[in-house]
């Protein structure tokens, strides 16, 4: 019956008004407080980077108060400028709010070298080939030389000089082969 009395009586529901107004003053004032620190609705449209180089990406991104990340270096690619921008994110047109990063990928100044494996020389063409175009070379001139071994790689040529196993060329040279006819027996 106390309790009754109590939760009935003026002391009682003369704090639970108060606590109830300062409970929805706080609410109200953390959703202003949200509203002017986060800039709501104020975003800025991401410009398109691709294909500029890096010193005119800064000052683009500087105008419009954003910054930038540069993720990686990819694969060279032919189609663009060296150090020039490949992919971004956010992608262009997106919205975003001020002092965002865009995260940027870069063009290399050009194909990576890569090495020329072990054990080609006496392996079949059928299997050489396949080996160099899955490193990234290009199968030039197919030579064929006296040998008893027909289909057999005598020989591996760049631009006319004999390369070897550990030798480094660029991604995407072409590599003469010299094989074997099977004429000698």
């Amino acid at each position: 019956m106390k309790l009754f009395k109590f939760i009935f009586s003026k002391t009682f529901l003369v704090q639970l008004i108060l606590a109830v107004v300062v409970l929805v003053a706080l609410i109200f004032g953390a959703l202003k407080y949200l509203d002017v620190t986060t800039n709501h609705n104020e975003t800025i449209e991401v410009p398109d980077l691709s294909k500029f180089q890096l010193d005119i990406v800064d000052k683009k991104l500087e105008e419009m108060n954003l910054r930038r990340e540069i993720l990686d270096s990819a694969s060279f690619n032919p189609k663009y400028p060296p150090f020039s921008v490949l992919d971004q994110v956010p992608k262009p047109g997106k919205r975003v709010k001020a002092n965002r990063k865009i995260y940027i990928t870069l063009n290399p100044s050009g194909y990576i070298d890569v090495e020329i494996p072990q054990n080609l020389i006496r392996k079949t063409r059928r299997q050489v080939e396949p080996t160099l175009i899955a490193l990234g070379f290009k199968i030039g001139e197919i030579i064929m030389r006296p040998d008893i071994a027909k289909g057999a790689i005598l020989e591996l040529r760049h631009k006319g000089e004999t390369i070897e196993a550990g030798d480094f060329l660029q991604k995407s040279s072409a590599i003469d082969l010299v094989v074997g006819d099977g004429s000698l027996r």
